[in-house]
Parts: structure tokens; sequence; C-alpha cells
């Protein structure tokens, strides 16, 4: 058994005139139109889409870090990029 309730709802005027229109274009109520909007959305949300993996460039450029700079210490590296080591 289906439950309808009651529930005020505020829609910008220009998109209630769109739905009302396509809803008697259709023999359908705007209510059911809201409701299937509705249900929509919340089917997107539960199957994301499948997002195609990145594929990353790989650098081929040689020379690496400056001698002395080790990449572990974040500090040591700050300091280095601001002219303080």
């Amino acid at each position: 058994m289906s439950r309808h309730m009651r529930t005020t709802v505020r829609l910008n005027e220009n998109l209630l005139r769109q739905v009302k229109r396509e809803a008697q274009k259709r023999g359908r109520t705007l209510t059911s139109m809201i409701e299937q909007g509705l249900r929509l959305v919340l089917a997107a949300s539960r199957t994301r889409p499948v997002r195609a993996r990145a594929k990353l460039p790989v650098s081929r450029a040689g020379g690496g870090t400056l001698p002395g700079v080790d990449l572990n210490d974040s500090a040591a590296l700050l300091d280095t990029m601001e002219g303080r080591r």
C-alpha cells in the first residue's frame, strides 16, 4: 500500500511553467513529474559512472634533484627552494 504525504515545494516560476506544460503534453500530473525527477536524481547518485583511468605522462628528462636535497625532508626542501640553504 502506497503512502502519500502533502508538502510544500518552492519552485522557480519559469521551471514550474515548463514542468506544467510538459506534464500536460504527457498527460501526467505535476506531482508525478516531480516524483519521477526525484527518483532519477536518487538513482543517478547510486550508480556512479565508471571513469577511465587517467594516464599520467612519464618524464624522460634527466638530471634529478640538486645535490644534498632530501625529498623526504620537507623543511630542508623548503629552505633550499627559498634560498635559505
